[in-house]
């Protein structure tokens, strides 16, 4: 099969990449919906305080079965993107919808969050696919404010929480989620065209392709940076706001919840901005070992004054996401032309179950050990990942 070079970051018109952050963000405020109004939940039915802990392992393994669908039948790469997005955000909100309808049945809940993680999977690497067949060239930074629009999606639930305070009833923030998804789906799809020289949608599954995550070393090198990344990434934003808890409650918490988990925005723009002069493996690297190190000292900044207890989270909360978006485009740089829709969505599958495995143990401990000394293991992430990153750290940029 023949392909064509995809067009350079020049080429793309200027709508762009604003449609793309702002669909990115629509699309993945599905991601926490629910965790944001636990504490309404939790009142309302009496559910556990692990409860947030399986819903969102749930949503994860959902994401997973979705990923590995995805990327075994190659669904980004045979079908236009846009559509793919298209359909998954619209079946994401009617997943929500469903949730809410059916809110009181906690079993019927799990069943909807699983559902709404597989149709992620149709958002978040797809959403990056599109991305990697306009700005080609361009990649880290656009990456950068994609995966940021995606930090400050996962984030709005919480934002909407904060909003509507005490006044907007739990339903009313699950309603909203849901609409703003399938907007994002909508926009993506009406005001973007497809790609002038996207690479030919395959007709075949990609299996050679796909076996680059392990036979190539550039790619393996990045892919495996990113499993350390993702030990720790998606447990720190479910202890957050166990970890803002001890000092906060009501609206306080979820403002700074929204303000933490936000805070990686700027840590993938600003590491976007830094990729074309350091690099993207050294971006990567020096985002988390900051985050690394931020796991390690919380068992004394836990107790830490007000100021370096802000700090800190605020600290953490940019460089654990703010990597993201580097990982991201050192694979899609890498991996086979007419495969990275695949191999993006097989690595991201394979992540994310390392994340729910992660999810479910430290939610576990959480109930048997103090959170400063339990979230030092979370340090053990970023050590592999920077251990994997030798092979790409010295390349220039």
């Amino acid at each position: 099969m023949t392909t064509t070079p995809p067009p350079t970051s020049a080429a793309a018109p200027a709508r762009v990449l604003p449609v793309l952050v702002i669909a990115q963000f629509a699309g993945t405020s599905l991601w926490f919906a629910v965790n944001a109004v636990m504490p309404d939940l939790q009142r309302a039915f009496g559910w556990p305080a692990t409860a947030v802990g399986t819903l969102t392992s749930t949503l994860q393994t959902g994401f997973i079965a979705g990923t590995l669908f995805f990327a075994l039948l190659a669904i980004a790469d045979r079908f236009p993107a846009r559509a793919v997005f298209l359909v998954c955000t619209l079946a994401g909100a009617a997943c929500t919808v469903g949730a809410w309808a059916t809110i009181s049945h906690y079993g019927a809940l799990l069943a909807w969050r699983f559902a709404s993680g597989f149709f992620l999977a149709g958002i978040y690497p797809v959403g990056m696919k599109i991305a990697s067949q306009w700005f080609p060239r361009g990649l880290g930074p656009a990456l950068g404010m994609l995966i940021g629009a995606l930090i400050l999606g996962s984030a709005s639930a919480h934002a909407l929480r904060a909003i509507g305070g005490d006044t907007l009833p739990w339903q009313s923030i699950m309603i909203g989620v849901a609409a703003l998804v399938a907007a994002g789906g909508i926009l993506l799809y009406a005001a973007l065209p497809e790609p002038p020289h996207a690479v030919a949608h395959v007709s075949t599954l990609q299996w050679r392709a796909l076996a680059a995550i392990g036979t190539d070393a550039r790619v393996r090198s990045s892919v495996l940076g990113y499993f350390g990344h993702m030990w720790e990434l998606y447990t720190m934003w479910v202890l957050v706001p166990m970890v803002l808890a001890t000092r906060l409650e009501g609206l306080a918490l979820s403002w700074t919840a929204f303000a933490v988990l936000g805070g990686g925005a700027i840590g993938c723009v600003v590491g976007g901005a830094l990729a074309p002069r350091w690099g993207s493996a050294r971006v990567a690297g020096t985002q988390l070992a900051i985050s690394g190190l931020c796991c390690l000292l919380a068992p004394w900044l836990i107790q830490a004054t007000d100021v370096l207890f802000y700090a800190w989270l605020l600290l953490w909360g940019i460089t654990v996401s703010g990597d993201s978006p580097q990982f991201s485009a050192l694979t899609a740089r890498n991996a086979p032309p007419h495969a990275v829709g695949s191999v993006l969505t097989l690595t991201n599958s394979i992540g994310f179950a390392i994340s729910s495995l992660s999810i479910v143990l430290f939610v576990q401990l959480s109930e048997h050990m103090p959170l400063g000394w339990l979230i030092t293991g979370l340090a053990i992430g970023p050590a592999l990942g920077l251990w994997a990153l030798r092979p790409l750290w010295r390349e220039r940029a």
